[in-house]
């Protein structure tokens, strides 16, 4: 989402100068790729870059192929087989054993629900949806691209007898929450990338003191949304933290205010202020919150946990679940800067049901086997 979301402010200060533009979107991976299906790419005919569609290997060939695009005002797509060593043709030599197919489609700026213009519907709300983009592999056919904007409560489409003829895809990439890439109509010989999109992370910090800064500069990297609350005027400053989208000094009573909770927001503890921590777990555990980190030694969570029970509070299995303390995978974390890094890591690991162990163990391919054709 945040590559999507930079795509998007890149295109508003190109349009804005009255420069024209090109969409790169990866559509089909066939064998391994750097990037996968749904990685995406502005380019301006200055020939400015927001974005990536590889690990840097064919972003030049690809610059080249997006300023026709916007030359010619058309969609184009174009093959890319990184595992031929021999490929004179494109120069390559990539070694990435894989056949990488790229969409290129020129934005019409006027043009009514162009793919800047579904991209957007994302924005709107903090709601996960699904994107499609259909493509065909056929030389000189037809390249519709971005013709989908989908959610539960409102979907936007170009009118075209293909994207109808996918709704019950769509609905099944919402069920399943896993994106496909799917054959349509025979007789069309077109495909479509139907994408799964959540909404970006959001990182809720109970704690401005200084440890709390490199955290919020990781977490801004990653293109998460900050929250901050601490109970201390002289912390809670936004000169202090100009990443975050939100810093408030406020009572741990009211720590939860317009805080909108949802399957992607984590919540972080770290005030080293036992007793603001221990008020803003208590209002915690009656929410539906699935992660709540807490910063400091085990014994500090047994102090709460009982604590709490001391108050009555009939705490279950599965409330206990959901509390990860000590914060953090464990990587030998000392500093300020390696504890941060140790607790982003967790929250991205638990935000894709990973648990952190190094890629050297990992059997099969890097990427689950998400993508898949039917």
């Amino acid at each position: 989402m945040k590559e999507i979301s930079e795509i998007l402010k890149a295109y508003s200060k190109a349009k804005a100068a009255g420069k024209k533009t090109a969409l790169a979107t990866v559509v089909k991976v066939e064998g391994s790729s750097y990037r996968q299906p749904g990685a995406r790419m502005l380019v301006t005919e200055e020939g400015e870059l927001t974005g990536a569609i590889s690990g840097g290997c064919l972003e030049g060939d690809a610059l080249r192929k997006a300023l026709l695009s916007i030359h010619q005002k058309q969609n184009k797509l174009i093959t890319y087989n990184t595992s031929n060593e021999d490929d004179i043709e494109l120069g390559l030599q990539l070694g990435c054993n894989g056949i990488v197919h790229i969409l290129f489609e020129y934005i019409h700026d006027e043009a009514l629900n162009n793919p800047i213009q579904l991209l957007q519907q994302l924005e709107i709300e903090r709601k996960e949806a699904v994107i499609v983009t259909v493509f065909s592999l056929k030389r000189n056919a037809k390249q519709i691209g971005t013709a989908l904007f989908y959610r539960k409560e409102n979907s936007v489409l170009k009118n075209t007898d293909e994207v109808l003829n996918i709704i019950a895809a769509v609905k099944e990439v919402w069920k399943n929450k896993t994106s496909i890439v799917k054959k349509l109509q025979p007789e069309n010989e077109s495909e479509a990338l139907v994408e799964y999109i959540k909404p970006p992370v959001s990182i809720v910090i109970a704690g401005a003191g200084n440890d709390v800064q490199p955290l919020v500069k990781m977490a801004s990297i990653l293109g998460w949304k900050i929250i901050i609350g601490d109970g201390r005027v002289t912390h809670a400053i936004e000169k202090r933290f100009p990443k975050a989208d939100t810093v408030k000094a406020v009572k741990p009573a009211q720590f939860l205010e317009n805080i909108t909770i949802d399957d992607q927001t984590y919540f972080v503890l770290m005030t080293h202020n036992y007793k603001y921590d221990l008020a803003v777990l208590k209002s915690l555990l009656e929410t539906n919150c699935q992660y709540i980190g807490i910063l400091g030694p085990k014994t500090k969570l047994h102090r709460m946990l009982d604590d709490l029970q001391n108050e009555g509070i009939t705490i279950v299995e599965e409330q206990l679940k959901r509390i990860y303390s000590p914060i953090g995978l464990d990587i030998g974390a000392e500093t300020s800067e390696e504890i941060a890094l140790s607790i982003v890591s967790e929250i991205k690991a638990f935000s894709t049901a990973k648990t952190g162990t190094s890629l050297k163990f990992k059997s099969g391919k890097i990427h689950d086997e998400v993508w898949y054709e039917r």
